[in-house]
């Protein structure tokens, strides 16, 4: 059965309010918001708009993330205290467990691909599915189901994300 193939445009979605756990925030008052895009039929893949107001803040990856800058910029320290810039068009990968701290001058926007991992055995056989599945059918295997509407929908007000017990704000 073919699925719908989804069409966006991340820079003019209209985001709702995705606060920031305020243990995180080191500096100024980051405003957050997101909106989801899309999301794999098992659930483990999604894709997201985000953008951020100006602030400094630490960060925890419970998955692997990779972002694509769509506007702004944001310094991000990793921990080595590393700092890089990443600006309009630049893109990074935070794999799941890492941390690190951003400070967003301006206002940010950005693309994110996050995925939960999975153990290497499970994804050797997920493969393998998906060859075999090719093979019989002639389709390769696709796991993106999109949301119905993108729209813009009204701002509802999101719990504030709960920082780790082991990040703490400087």
């Amino acid at each position: 059965m073919s699925r719908p193939i989804l069409f966006a445009c991340p820079a003019d979605i209209e985001l709702a309010a995705d606060p920031i756990c305020p243990d995180w925030v080191i500096d100024g008052q980051p405003r957050a918001r997101s909106r989801r895009l899309a999301e794999s039929a098992d659930g483990t893949s999604s894709v997201m708009a985000w953008s951020c107001s100006a602030g400094r803040f630490n960060w925890q990856y419970d998955v692997d993330e990779t972002v694509h800058i769509i506007s702004g910029e944001v310094f991000v320290t990793d921990h080595k205290g590393q700092t890089r810039r990443l600006g309009s068009g630049d893109m990074a990968f935070f794999p799941a467990g890492s941390r690190s701290t951003w400070y967003v001058p301006v206002e940010v926007r950005k693309l994110a691909v996050c995925r939960h991992s999975m153990p290497r055995l499970f994804g050797t056989l997920l493969r393998v599915w998906n060859k075999v599945a090719h093979r019989l059918s002639g389709y390769s295997v696709i796991f993106v189901e999109p949301e119905s509407d993108l729209a813009p929908q009204p701002e509802q007000q999101a719990e504030p994300r709960v920082a780790p017990e082991h990040i703490t704000a400087r």
